[in-house]
């Protein structure tokens, strides 16, 4: 398997989905029902969620649920898809969708049958301030989807502008557009449905405008709105821009809403997904990739029906695939998080995806190794965790990450389940629960007290995998520079710090730059924080004992009062980690001062060459006492 292999995962655009993954289909049915509805003629509904709910979505399921029920009709529901916060800046809102109206029923005039269709229609034209249309028919993507520019040119050539504005103008208006609806040419017209997406990311005059500009359609018999946005985020751009009041009591409407539900008759809100919805949701975004179009298609069945018959996820009938199951855990441990952290927001969830999928591929190429539910695990607690997430970085400088990690792990995994509700108090400061670890601490740091860590940490502990020191502490200053977080041991003093990252260097030149004369005239209690910062250095991080063992024996040998903490220290590591090499470092030294050392991995369960390496040693000195 080749770099790139190994290390590229997929990522999920941010467009409309394609398939229905949030069981968002009854909804689009319950618009579409309304739409072809006879009696709600004219009619503008509202649609209404937060940012990123799935908006977009169903006004794509609406589309198609329209495509569907119009099949065999003699008639045809002209669809336009508008999006003000897309508007030229240059050209007014309400000439933009107007602009998009008439062009689209321009081409749809079907010429011969009504002559006086096309002259309705280019009286409507004049009343558009069509300098600026003009331009933006040059200049936008819009026109794409629509008839021919020159369309739009041969509109405007003939006649003088006249004026929209004022309520005689407009009446005019209505007036004219709902004729042109009526005429024989546009006959196999039997509803114009306009679609509205982010209204609500639009400043107020564009949405105050685009507003008008439907009002002033909803007067003909054959036009429907289907208006995309967080009512509340509409309403507060209406009282912005027209300087309404506020309600005047509770439970009143304020005149912003009265406004807004002046045009719009009914609102629809759109659900956040529930817990089985933010499960089944990663487990199929997660699992993507593994299905060929039709086997996916027939997996979003499944969980639909599991759905409606209230079932769980895991009564999915897989395919044998140990891919899928290790899908499916991943998705079962983040639920309950993703749930609460981001109230069942489907957009939120996918780019959380998108994050960790994006860190697998980095965190490969820099080498770092590590299972995706380990990084899931991780990304959690930098993500939603971010006070945590800054203690664990803290104890990853101060060199206690392994220590603290595995008192965190005993808590955890002795202590009661916490109740869902703690964690989604609002305003609640993580880390304030506990105070954070001191900043220089013994080598071998006592257990933690079950006060000593938040609950939400002690809660992000319980999800699995249990995460190793030694393995995550790259992935950990990987995600500490993005961030754009320093780590740094704030426990030793600034005098020290380059000092010791000169003797925990891998590279010879750098601790050799550190000359003996300047360790033997360092202050004792200098040397002492020096081997005490080594020491847990080499606990957080065995892979660089090589270098940090011989720092010691070095210090010992210059400051002889500081021996007593390196064999404190020595004694400390964890056996299975100790090397063959680290044991032989001793064997040219004092049998007296670190026979105790030995003793202590001797009776830790050695390795086969480790065991080895502590007899050589030991046969060494006994060798030069003359036994």
């Amino acid at each position: 398997m080749t770099v790139q292999e190994a290390t590229s995962f997929p990522l999920w655009s941010d467009e409309p989905a394609v398939q229905d993954l949030l069981s968002f289909r009854a909804v689009a049915s319950t618009v579409a029902d309304t739409l072809f509805d006879d009696g709600l003629d004219p009619v503008a509904i509202g649609l209404s969620g937060a940012w990123g709910s799935g908006k977009t979505s169903v006004l794509e399921l609406i589309q198609a649920d329209i495509k569907e029920r119009s099949q065999g009709l003699d008639t045809k529901v002209l669809v336009i898809s508008t999006q003000p916060w897309r508007y030229d800046p240059s050209v007014g809102p309400k000439e933009s969708l107007i602009t998009e109206v008439l062009l689209a029923l321009q081409g749809e005039i079907k010429e011969g049958l009504d002559d006086k269709a096309m002259g309705v229609l280019r009286g409507l034209a004049r009343r558009v301030n069509w300098s600026k249309a003009i331009k933006m028919a040059a200049m936008t993507a819009v026109t794409l989807q629509l008839p021919n520019p020159d369309d739009l040119l041969n509109l405007v050539n003939d006649g003088k502008p006249e004026e929209l504005g004022g309520g005689r103008g407009m009446d005019e208006f209505r007036s004219e557009f709902g004729t042109l609806l009526q005429s024989k040419s546009l006959a196999h017209i039997s509803r114009v449905v306009v679609l509205v997406d982010d209204l609500d990311r639009c400043l107020p005059d564009t949405v105050v405008d685009t507003l008008e500009a439907i009002r002033l359609f909803l007067s003909a018999k054959g036009m429907s709105f289907v208006i995309a946005a967080d009512e509340d985020r509409v309403a507060d751009a209406i009282q912005q821009r027209l300087k309404t009041p506020p309600a005047e009591k509770d439970g009143d409407e304020a005149p912003a809403k009265l406004y807004l539900h002046k045009i719009v008759q009914t609102t629809i809100p759109l659900p956040g997904l529930s817990r089985f919805d933010t499960q089944a949701y990663l487990f199929l975004l997660l699992a993507r990739s593994e299905f060929e179009a039709d086997s996916f298609t027939a997996l979003v069945e499944q969980c639909d029906q599991l759905r409606r018959d209230g079932g769980s996820i895991d009564d999915l009938e897989l395919p044998e695939q140990s891919a899928l199951t290790q899908h499916l855990a991943t998705a079962a441990r983040l639920t309950p998080i993703l749930y609460e952290k981001f109230h069942g927001n489907p957009r939120r969830i996918k780019r959380f995806l998108n994050d960790l999928n994006v860190r697998r591929a980095v965190a490969g190429r820099r080498g770092i190794t590590l299972e995706s539910d380990a990084i899931a695990k991780l990304m959690v607690l930098e993500r939603l965790l971010k006070n945590d997430f800054e203690t664990v970085l803290d104890w990853l400088a101060s060199n206690q990450l392994r220590d603290r990690l595995e008192a965190l792990d005993a808590l955890a995994n002795q202590a009661p389940a916490q109740p869902t509700e703690e964690l989604v108090e609002a305003g609640r400061d993580e880390k304030a629960k506990g105070a954070r670890p001191p900043k220089a601490t013994p080598v071998a740091e006592p257990a933690a007290k079950e006060d000593s860590f938040s609950d939400t940490l002690v809660r992000w502990a319980k999800l699995p995998p249990t995460l190793d020191a030694t393995t995550i502490s790259g992935y950990l200053y990987l995600a500490a520079s993005f961030a754009k977080i320093e780590v740094i041991d704030t426990g030793l003093p600034e005098r020290l710090r380059d000092v010791a990252a000169a003797l925990s260097s891998s590279l010879k030149v750098d601790r050799a730059g550190i000359s003996d004369d300047t360790l033997r005239v360092l202050p004792e209690a200098d040397a002492q924080l020096l081997v005490s910062h080594l020491g847990r250095r080499t606990r957080d991080q065995p892979s660089i004992q090589k270098y940090t063992v011989e720092s010691m024996l070095r210090l010992a040998g210059l400051q002889p009062a500081t021996q007593a903490n390196v064999v404190a220290a020595l004694k400390a590591l964890p056996v299975p980690d100790v090397e063959p090499v680290t044991a032989m470092k001793l064997r040219n030294l004092d049998k007296a001062t670190y026979q105790p050392v030995l003793e202590a991995w001797k009776s830790g369960h050695p390795s086969k060459e480790l065991q080895g390496t502590i007899d050589v040693v030991l046969g060494t000195w006994g060798q030069a006492n003359g036994n």
